[in-house]
């Protein structure tokens, strides 16, 4: 499944199908409301950004059974024919709610609500996951890179070491919008319109009689476009010292031109050849360096003063590095009953952390004056407390307001309102069929700058970020509680 391309319904986890099959014979197919969200920050931060959602979209577009999809489950010889002939049409026609690509997330408010025929919200379970995940992943990732430069330019050079064609595709696409200027990546740059970035290999400098003769090539053929990689031979020796002999040609064509390092100590080196390009009459010459970076090594560099001017990021940003998956779930959060009510429904475990909250619920960001974000608050979608607030805007400043910690238990802060309360999800597909428009790739990548410059830089550290505040409001405990408490009382029964 490359990111760009349709997608096979049998992109789905097997039990999916088993379940599917189930429900139809048992006359089960009634309405049901999933969620999507996820219970532990990636990396040790203090911060996610929501990636993947129009990826997610376009993918139901067209997901379905193909002929040959329908042949091979007709050969494992476990599906009855009629039920077979069901998913021959199979196509999503229910609603999906999401926040907005970009916004910054936090453990266990729902990213992605899925409201549909219990069926269709099994079927698309895996794809979902596998999308949203990997892409929040890679998201969250490149936007901690571009911190630690210090909003720095930086490039995205993943493409050899993603996972496959797919993780390639899908990590390019994150990292923009994590906050990478643009990728190696041509077919990326083609699909999604990022900007496509790239210089030289060794291999270019080594298949000339020399370094300089190399330079010189490079430079006629892109003068526009030039940076000459130092590194092949000797850095300081050679590398510079052609790089400013023809560096000389370009600029007195009234050209800028660059030096990259893709080995070797990049605080030295860096300072090192600074100093000879300023000493050549060079102060416009740029730095960039390569090399299996990651956030901690640019912001060790950063802190240092290196004299970098652009990063290239490749392995550790689109693999995840340390950080093998994002934590992502997807939980059914009310379904309907015999009657056709629909019914909040609870996993209940002996750990509160993976206890779900039950119930169709909204996500509000509760802001201070200033705009900065203080809190988001899980509340039930019928409440009728912070959506009052928020549309009576300046009457319901001065509210205070108590707030509940997710595990339903003694904890709670209390907040006087002076800001504005936003509800975070928003219906992007109703009856399978789009419900407005969706924002360009520039437009999310705006989005998520936006959003990390309205959180203080508390929870954005590399190290022990502050821990944002995510609550349910009282009626939500309630309902929590009262679920919990007859679930314990039928098994003592």
């Amino acid at each position: 499944m490359i990111a760009g391309a349709g997608v096979s319904a049998l992109f789905t986890d097997f039990y999916s199908l088993t379940m599917a099959q189930g429900y139809w014979k048992k006359g089960m197919d009634t309405r049901a409301v999933f969620e999507m969200f996820f219970r532990k920050q990636p990396f040790g931060g203090g911060f996610s950004v929501f990636a993947g959602l129009g990826t997610l979209l376009e993918k139901l577009k067209s997901f379905a059974f193909s002929p040959d999809d329908i042949d091979y489950l007709k050969s494992l010889s476990l599906f009855e024919d009629a039920f077979l002939d069901y998913l021959k049409d199979f196509r999503f026609s229910g609603s999906l709610w999401a926040m907005d690509e970009g916004t910054i997330v936090f453990p266990h408010e729902p990213l992605v609500r899925v409201d549909g025929g219990l069926i269709e919200c099994q079927i698309i379970e895996g794809m979902l996951l596998n999308i949203i995940n990997f892409q929040t992943l890679i998201a969250t990732k490149a936007a901690r890179v571009w911190l630690a430069s210090g909003k720095g330019t930086v490039m995205e050079f993943g493409l050899r070491r993603a996972q496959g064609p797919d993780g390639a595709m899908s990590a390019s696409r994150a990292a923009y919008i994590g906050g990478a200027c643009g990728t190696s990546n041509a077919l990326a740059g083609k699909a999604f319109g990022i900007p496509v970035m790239g210089t030289m290999a060794h291999s270019w400098v080594m298949a000339w009689p020399s370094e300089e003769e190399a330079f010189r090539a490079y430079a006629q053929l892109y003068p526009d476009r030039t940076v000459f990689l130092i590194d092949t031979y000797d850095t300081l020796k050679s590398g510079i010292v052609n790089a400013i002999k023809v560096g000389k040609t370009l600029t007195e064509q009234g050209k800028r031109f660059g030096v990259r390092l893709d080995s070797g100590d990049v605080h030295y080196l860096s300072l090192e050849a600074r100093k000879a390009l300023d000493g050549a009459g060079m102060p416009d010459a740029t730095i960039a360096v390569s090399n299996d970076l990651d956030e901690s090594i640019i912001k060790t560099l950063t802190d240092a003063g290196a004299p970098v001017d652009m990063w290239g990021v490749g392995t550790q940003m689109v693999t995840g590095g340390t950080q093998a998956a994002f934590t992502g779930v997807y939980k059914l959060a009310a379904s309907n009953d015999s009657s056709g009510r629909l019914i909040p429904r609870i996993k209940f475990s002996d750990n509160p952390e993976k206890t779900s909250n039950p119930g169709v619920k909204q996500v509000w960001r509760i802001k201070d004056a200033g705009g900065m974000c203080v809190a988001d608050v899980l509340a039930l979608e019928e409440e009728p407390g912070l959506d009052s607030v928020a549309r009576r805007g300046a009457t319901g400043k001065g509210k205070t307001c108590t707030f509940w910690h997710p595990s339903a238990d003694y904890r709670r802060f209390s907040h006087t309102l002076e800001g504005s309360a936003q509800p975070l999800l928003a219906r992007r597909l109703e009856n399978g069929k789009a419900a407005g428009r969706e924002p360009s790739l520039p437009e999310i990548r705006e989005k998520a700058r936006a959003e990390l410059d309205s959180f203080d830089m508390s929870y954005k550290r590399l190290l022990n970020p502050h821990i944002y505040k995510v609550s349910i409001s009282g009626p939500l405990k309630e309902l929590k509680l009262g679920l919990i408490k007859n679930y314990l009382g039928e098994l003592q029964s």
